[in-house]
């Protein structure tokens, strides 16, 4: 059998560290790549198409659509984001994806793409996630109070993840990640 990859996608609150989990695991792990997600959006400041996302048109998304090119996808804010399954699948031939998607983006990639791993990040605490939403300072105490309300969602499909990790401490939770990555990929390269 030849050597396989692993897709991984990391869900979980907002507010637990996803996106800083995801660079850190990408920067200590050189056989990892992040995936890019398309989005229909204008590039905000500073970010790169190809890097940040794919961005294209929302006809083009629609078409993409049509033809099943993606792994998962929604709309958010009249604007559409989604995985583009052509980009993993080719990215999956030299290197494991890491995918930072919220949970029910996470379940239809399982949907589509049985094989992967699904990894849940948990808060240390309900109280935490609070302190770290209010310490970003980018957020109203509305939509503080709104992304509360989504972590019980979110927490509530745990048990339909394969793994779940604490993120308590960014480099223990990465260590983690990437020693789960590991075992799941000897895992799947032994049947």
């Amino acid at each position: 059998m030849n050597n396989q990859n692993v897709l991984v996608v990391l869900s979980g609150p907002s507010g637990v560290g996803k996106g800083t989990l995801a660079k850190l695991i990408v920067e200590k792990e050189k056989d990892i790549a992040l995936s890019i997600s398309c989005a229909t959006r204008n590039p905000r400041v500073g970010e790169v198409n190809g890097r940040e996302y794919f961005f294209i048109s929302k006809e083009e998304f629609k078409k993409k659509i049509e033809n099943g090119g993606f792994l998962e996808y929604s709309e958010h804010f009249e604007n559409y984001y989604g995985t583009p399954k052509d980009f993993v699948l080719e990215t999956l031939k030299s290197k494991n994806v890491l995918l930072e998607i919220d949970v029910n983006g996470g379940l239809e990639v399982k949907k589509n793409f049985e094989k992967a791993l699904l990894i849940m990040i948990l808060p240390p605490s309900i109280e935490e996630i609070r302190k770290r939403l209010i310490g970003r300072g980018t957020e109203t105490e509305e939509k503080i109070n709104l992304r509360m309300e989504r972590i019980e969602y979110e927490l509530g499909k745990k048990e339909l993840y394969d793994y779940s990790v604490v993120n308590d401490n960014l480099d223990v939770c990465a260590d983690e990640i990437i020693k789960i990555i590991k075992i799941e990929r000897s895992k799947l390269n032994e049947q």
